[in-house]
């Protein structure tokens, strides 16, 4: 079981449920859209995210991005560790149809990407050695330009066809997909996935 130190911060009971199972950590849900009328609790996520850091841990559709930005929004970015779902199609065992986008949750992603999503975002995994964070010269926004992925025309497309492959939410903006690069890859090692 990976124990961790940080507060992880996820939508729903079932998404606590799921990580329960996986996780030895503090777990928070947000109910949802709830988070928007609870003062009390933004407090509560802003106290743990400065005594240990938070993990934001959102479903990958709109909903879920719409409250990663929120959170997000209310937090000092470097006490904040965001963790990514790849986009799966498919509808969660206890449901009785696919969510509007179609996309599963937190829950219903299998356990093994739901590790590498932790992995990928320098969390350890127990058993594993722990991730190096990349060091030297890091991709930049004019980078991203220059490679067609960011303000130009056909960027998005381009920008969506990175997204799959490095097994990323679809709804991933330049600037989330910057500091994604950043945290998993060296400049050299992403040059080879372009």
């Amino acid at each position: 079981m990976l124990k961790i130190k940080q507060t992880i911060i996820v939508e729903g009971r079932y998404d606590k449920a799921k990580l329960s199972s996986l996780i030895d950590a503090n777990i928070l849900t947000t109910d949802g859209f709830g988070i928007f009328r609870d003062k009390e609790k933004l407090h509560y996520i802003r106290a743990l995210a400065q005594k240990d850091g938070i993990i934001l841990l959102t479903d990958s559709d709109a909903a879920g991005f719409r409250i990663r930005s929120y959170i997000s929004g209310a937090i000092p970015q470097e006490q904040i560790i965001q963790v990514y779902i790849p986009d799966i199609f498919g509808k969660e065992r206890r449901k009785s149809q696919p969510s509007a986008e179609g996309k599963l949750g937190v829950e219903g992603i299998p356990t093994d990407l739901l590790l590498k999503a932790f992995q990928k975002a320098g969390i350890a995994v127990e058993g594993q050695p722990s991730p190096q964070k990349p060091c030297g010269r890091q991709v930049t926004r004019v980078d991203l330009m220059e490679w067609g992925l960011a303000g130009g025309e056909n960027s998005f497309a381009r920008r969506q066809q990175l997204l799959k492959k490095l097994q990323l939410p679809a709804r991933m903006n330049a600037k989330a997909l910057l500091k994604a690069i950043n945290a998993l890859y060296t400049y050299e090692e992403f040059l080879t996935l372009l």
